[in-house]
């Protein structure tokens, strides 16, 4: 179901949308009304690496309906492709975008992934953010594959909650996996969006406007989660700055 006027251009080998941020939001929202299975991914950095080492990973982006361009230097691709104009269209920004337009059109959300206690946390925040935004279930995985049956359960009561988007917390690449397995079988939008629930929870801080405005997001991380990530940001980091240089080269 490719989107009329989709424009996509390669980051690493990965089909990343040339689309605004209002652009996104709407077309999430009219997915959203009728109620269509699609995946959307956000992708930054550690994702259009990951994809050059992962084939499943790479083939959930580039069969994706939506992939943005989450990280600063994959929007600075972009735009020097040609997208003029081209800014972040990030996780944490985008599913408030969605969540208020779902308000606005009195459709109801799923929440997928984290902690028994992360959802508490943001379920109350999201009420006091969107007095009336529908959100028609919540489920925290287990950490562990799920078993056939537990799968199965799993779509049953998304689908038998109406809600008609779905969002998706289980970090990179697990999410985008776990969304493209359910294509189809879940009738909703499904979209994935890593650490967006811990950050609109307020169980993890998220980098102030100007860090994230200037594409230092990342060391706000780092800075917060060191043990947990340098390692990650060191090597996905100056793995995307060889890789997009060799393609601005072949260009």
């Amino acid at each position: 179901m490719t989107e009329p006027g989709r424009r996509v251009l390669p980051v690493l080998g990965s089909p990343i949308d040339a689309i605004a941020f209002d652009d996104a939001v709407r077309r999430i929202g009219a997915w959203s009304a009728a109620r269509e299975s699609r995946c959307v991914c956000i992708c930054n950095v550690h994702s259009v690496v990951t994809a050059t080492q992962d084939e499943a990973f790479r083939r959930a982006v580039a069969e994706a309906d939506l992939a943005t361009p989450d990280g600063a230097p994959v929007a600075w691709m972009l735009r020097r492709q040609g997208a003029a104009g081209q800014r972040r269209v990030s996780g944490p920004d985008l599913m408030l975008a969605c969540l208020a337009d779902a308000e606005r059109r009195g459709t109801s959300v799923y929440l997928y992934g984290s902690t028994e206690a992360t959802l508490a946390a943001l379920q109350a925040a999201l009420r006091g953010r969107f007095p009336r935004l529908r959100i028609a279930g919540s489920e925290s995985p287990p950490f562990r594959a799920a078993t056939p049956d537990e799968d199965r359960a799993t779509v049953a009561r998304i689908n038998a909650s109406g809600a008609s988007s779905v969002w998706v917390s289980l970090g990179c690449p697990k999410q985008e996996l776990w969304m493209a397995a359910h294509r189809g079988r879940v009738q909703a939008v499904m979209v994935g969006v890593g650490a967006a629930f811990d950050f609109h929870a307020g169980t993890v801080a998220r980098a102030p406007a100007w860090m994230r405005e200037h594409g230092l997001e990342w060391l706000h991380r780092l800075a917060t989660e060191p043990r947990r990530l340098w390692r990650r940001y060191l090597y996905t980091n100056t793995r995307f700055l060889w890789l997009a240089a060799r393609q601005w080269l072949r260009r």
